[in-house]
């Protein structure tokens, strides 16, 4: 070939040339034109660990305005200048790799290429160290509680150190308004991270969200947001509850109702018995309802219910019902107990401390007893799951002797023979068992022969009167209190008896005559009662006289002597006319006082006399009625 052949050959091939790489260059220009109108380029990739311990990266990227689910993605890391990895992923925006599969603490170049049927597009490579990236997970399990008008938020750590928070938060009534943004950092206790934000309004609920961030990695990044978390307000009320309570045999019904309260979501019951699962062990944790009534059996034992309300924010401060246990009439003494033998499964046992001026005694466990403390015994046993108490007493592990003796043993009153002695109980926790009685025991002072004299007197009782004693004398008393297992220390006191006093003569004088006078007036007052109850039968009084008693001598040889009288006689009619007649005829006045006619009028006289006494008989012989009392007189008797 000649030189011009070569040279045109030359030329040729250069025109050839130059138009391939025109017909390249406009390919090129038409790919990129048709890749840019087919798909987005995805965004800048980022490839972190959750923390910095974690050997697993997370790499992340976004693509917009994409609705195509058949997307494909190749993600590209390049480890040296020579080698690049080719990650191929479907219809996600993430994937995980592991530590193993790059460099840890070099630089490396990352991008992601879509896929979108026969487009592609291709994000901006990125150079990054890989374990200086550190993203926290979105905030979880976030709790929340009011310190006044200081919201309290903690959430679970990430890691033990501190972080970096963000929280957006709007009151809940107000949801148009814009997020209030607060910066702060975290304090951690290995578990939770805990954020106080201040000044808000404790009776407001706020929506919140919260993100955070390391603070100790080279190239921190932010957390995805939280989801949005409704903060109610506060419960500062505690429940109104009412109680009713009905005695049943060996349990008791309660029922409780109270006020719905306007920020409680729900409320939560428990007591004292349930908890510890005595003797019904079903209803061990707290019961959580919405209603407003609840109805429960408990034992004769003490307890105690509380009803709480409760929201997202925290807890009302608790209501506590105190239920006593029920009184007995009269506490005996155990006989037997169960407290070393094996208690089956329905059956527990609770024991009470008791200690002077405690209403509330200490629980113990059955465990936990000692020696010389007196306990109150309940035993309870569970029927159709309620709870019943079998049985209520006293008890000692083990008894002792009084470790005191009676408190304030003093005697007062005393007399020439007696006097009257008082004293405290001893305190139930220095009796150290059951006090059996009182010995009280007394001596005199004068002679070592006298013998003691001792009484023994009832536990129960405080007072005593020490009679039969000697006058102006002196004797040392003692008083000790008696167990089962012996006496205790001994109080002391010491009685001086009066001097006797002589008898008064003059002031029995006075009791003597003071007691005449009142037997006295009592028998006058006795006898006019009587008189006006039973008045008294009058005695008739009769004249002794005799009917036939001859006139005597000397009355018949009495001469009469005649004054100048002048007499009338009556006479009948008829003679009455006749003597008129004889005096009008002039008849002298001599013929009445004519010794005859005195005669004559003695006689007269005797007659009547004779008539009176006749007349007299007759009346005797009637009956005489005298007080309205009646007598019969018979004429036999006169």
């Amino acid at each position: 070939m000649s030189l011009r052949d070569f040279s045109l050959y030359h030329m040729e091939s250069l025109k050839s040339w130059s138009l391939l790489h025109e017909y390249i260059i406009l390919l090129m220009i038409f790919t990129t034109v048709s890749k840019g109108s087919a798909c987005e380029a995805p965004s800048n990739p980022e490839c972190f660990r959750r923390t910095a311990d974690e050997s697993v990266y997370r790499c992340e990227w976004s693509m917009k305005n994409t609705t195509e689910r058949d997307v494909t993605f190749h993600f590209y890391i390049q480890l040296f200048t020579h080698r690049k990895v080719k990650v191929r992923i479907i219809n996600t925006t993430w994937f995980k790799i592991n530590e193993k599969q790059l460099l840890k603490n070099r630089p490396v170049n990352i991008s992601v290429e879509a896929h979108i049927g026969n487009s592609s597009c291709t994000s901006t490579r990125r150079s990054v160290v890989l374990s200086h990236t550190v993203k926290y997970e979105a905030p979880k399990h976030i709790s929340m509680s009011w310190l006044k008008n200081n919201l309290s938020l903690s959430w679970t750590a990430s890691e033990e150190h501190p972080a970096a928070a963000e929280i957006l938060l709007r009151r809940d009534a107000h949801r148009t308004e814009s997020w209030e943004k607060k910066t702060t950092n975290t304090t951690s206790d290995t578990l939770k991270y805990h954020v106080l934000v201040v000044n808000l309004s404790k009776d407001s609920a706020y929506q919140v969200q919260i993100r955070h961030r390391p603070t100790k990695a080279l190239n921190p990044l932010w957390s995805d947001w939280s989801p949005v978390v409704i903060v109610p307000a506060e419960l500062e009320q505690k429940p109104e509850v009412t109680m009713t309570t009905t005695l049943l045999n060996g349990t008791r019904n309660v029922t409780l109702s109270w006020k719905r309260m306007p920020n409680a979501v729900m409320y939560s019951l428990s007591d004292t018995q349930s908890s510890k699962g005595c003797p019904c062990k079903k209803n061990r944790d707290p019961i959580n309802m919405t209603e407003t009534t609840y109805t429960t059996f408990v034992s004769y034992s003490a307890v105690n219910i509380s009803v709480i309300g409760r929201n997202a924010a925290g807890s009302s401060p608790p209501a506590i019902l105190q239920l006593p246990a029920v009184p007995a009439a009269e506490l005996k003494i155990c006989e037997n107990t169960l407290l070393k033998e094996k208690l089956k499964k329905k059956t527990c046992l609770e024991l009470y401390e008791l200690q002077d001026g405690d209403l509330r005694p200490r629980s113990v466990s059955v465990t936990d007893i000692k020696d010389y403390v007196r306990y109150l015994y309940f035993e309870h046993r569970c029927h159709g799951s309620k709870p019943w108490t079998v049985k209520m007493c006293l008890v000692y592990q083990k008894e002792g002797v009084p470790l005191r003796k009676p408190q304030d043993f003093i005697a007062f009153s005393e007399t020439h023979t007696s006097a009257h002695l008082s004293w405290k109980a001893i305190p139930s926790a220095d009796q150290r068992g059951f006090l059996t009685h009182y010995s009280l025991c007394s001596v005199k002072v004068s002679s070592q022969d006298e013998r003691k004299e001792c009484h023994n007197i009832s536990a129960s009782v405080m007072k005593y009167r020490l009679g039969n004693l000697t006058p102006r004398a002196k004797y040392n008393v003692s008083l000790v209190g008696v167990t089962g297992v012996g006496e205790g220390p001994e109080a002391t006191v010491t009685v001086n008896t009066l001097p006797e006093k002589p008898v008064n003569v003059w002031w029995s004088l006075c009791l003597l005559f003071l007691f005449f006078i009142l037997t006295t007036m009592c028998t006058c007052i006795l006898k006019r009662i009587k008189g006006k109850i039973l008045p008294a039968v009058p005695t008739p009084v009769i004249s002794d006289f005799n009917l036939d008693q001859p006139m005597s001598q000397d009355f018949l040889e009495r001469k009469e002597n005649v004054h100048k009288l002048t007499l009338l006689q009556l006479h009948p009619e008829g003679k009455d006319k006749e003597r008129g007649d004889s005096r009008m005829s002039g008849g002298s006045s001599d013929e009445c006082f004519s010794p005859g006619s005195n005669e004559e009028a003695l006689r007269g006289s005797r007659g009547r006399k004779k008539t009176d006494m006749e007349q007299l008989d007759n009346e005797i012989e009637m009956l005489i009625y005298r007080n309205g009392l009646v007598f019969d007189v018979k004429r036999d008797s006169l």
